[in-house]
């Protein structure tokens, strides 16, 4: 099995609450929901291998062993937020049998690229040029990629503002990560796992989001056992950033 040492910060005091941000960013991305959270739980902010602070996997970088790395990192009987590719570390774990009280899933897509019988994710050949982009000049196209999770939103400028100004917060992620990190999202498929799901799972999605259509979340929480939809009507890909007054009144709700 691979290993890691994760950067995880602790903030706050009660049930614990571990948050898993996305691609090519690191835990203090959530910086700004921090506070209100911290003061009703004990928050863990992930930094996922190779980026942030995280040293990068000893071995693969698959699903499976980020998953591994950061159950290793945090409480057992935590609740999990992901968002986006942390949704997808956050499922993985719960399907591996992680010992997780509650799963809050944001902006994820169980399969991020397109297939025959899936519409709703990344056509392929965009999601190479991607790839190709990540490989020739990889902070350039993280610059390019943060344009386009703000994209959609109501308060398109202030999230993309917000995003640039804590992308290197915690340090430059490692391109291996990067890389790896790309082909978790271009190749696993998650579908099949989520009915096999127990834990209660709050799915949060903002519904301008254009890199995880509205229709991926509708599905996820429907075949989620115990699965709940909310939806932020003017929220992109980030509503923590865009929207983060209704983003914590239903994760409050949903915790409590």
């Amino acid at each position: 099995m691979s290993t890691s040492t994760l950067h995880v910060e602790r903030i706050g005091n009660g049930p614990d609450l571990v948050l898993l941000h996305g691609w090519g960013l690191h835990g203090g991305i959530f910086r700004s929901v921090v506070p209100q959270l911290a003061a009703h739980h004990r928050v863990h902010l992930v930094d996922l291998p190779g980026h942030g602070r995280s040293a990068p996997l000893s071995g693969a970088y698959t699903l499976d062993n980020v998953a591994h790395a950061v159950a290793a990192a945090v409480p057992a009987r935590a609740a999990w937020l992901g968002w986006s590719l942390g949704g997808r570390v956050a499922l993985a774990a719960a399907a591996r049998g992680t010992a997780i009280a509650k799963l809050l899933l944001v902006g994820t897509n169980p399969c991020f690229t397109r297939r025959d019988d899936w519409p709703h994710g990344m056509p392929e050949a965009e999601f190479e040029q991607f790839a190709v982009s990540v490989r020739d000049n990889w902070e350039q196209t993280l610059q390019r990629f943060l344009a386009i999770q703000a994209r959609g939103s109501e308060r398109a400028r202030e999230e993309l503002r917000a995003l640039r100004q804590d992308l290197f917060a915690h340090g430059q992620p490692q391109p291996t990560a990067l890389a790896g990190a790309l082909e978790i999202l271009r190749a696993v498929d998650l579908r099949r796992a989520l009915p096999a799901i127990s834990q209660p799972a709050l799915v949060l999605h903002g519904a301008r989001d254009t890199l995880a259509p509205l229709a991926a979340a509708e599905y996820t929480a429907a075949q989620l056992p115990h699965g709940k939809l909310h939806v932020i009507d003017s929220a992109g890909h980030a509503p923590f950033l865009s929207h983060p007054d209704e983003f914590l009144a239903a994760l409050e709700a949903f915790l409590q």
